[in-house]
């Protein structure tokens, strides 16, 4: 961009889900994350850290189901790995081999089958 044209600031806003079921995957993931529901249409299923708190996650409906490994995915850093994977599994969350070897991390599947990953502390 031309800098005599002046700045362009991009602010990150939502992660856009496509689930089968958008009230029950939206709903897994505001119990995992300790997250609020701040929109619970099943076309527009919506959560947030705190209301207001950008970036949210949106669960928008689809007809397909996913069958392939996701393009992007969500990471997350907990204080405690081991507490984390315990409440991840607690609630359903499977762990997912997509070829990362022996790694530190671990690649889990949500409900829905979407893929992301618990770092290490």
């Amino acid at each position: 961009m031309d800098a005599d044209k002046g700045s362009v600031t991009l602010r990150w806003e939502q992660v856009v889900v496509d689930a089968l079921d958008p009230v029950a995957l939206g709903t897994w993931w505001a119990e995992v994350l300790g997250w609020t529901i701040v929109n619970d249409s099943p076309g527009e299923f919506e959560i947030q850290s705190e209301p207001g708190v950008l970036p949210g996650i949106i669960f928008e409906p689809v007809t397909a189901p996913k069958t392939e490994k996701n393009r992007v995915h969500l990471d997350f850093r907990p204080t405690d790995q081991t507490a984390a994977a315990d409440l991840l599994e607690a609630h359903g969350a499977r762990r997912v081999d997509i070829g990362q070897g022996d790694q530190q991390w671990i690649v889990y599947a949500d409900p829905e089958g979407n893929e992301f990953c618990l770092l290490h502390h």
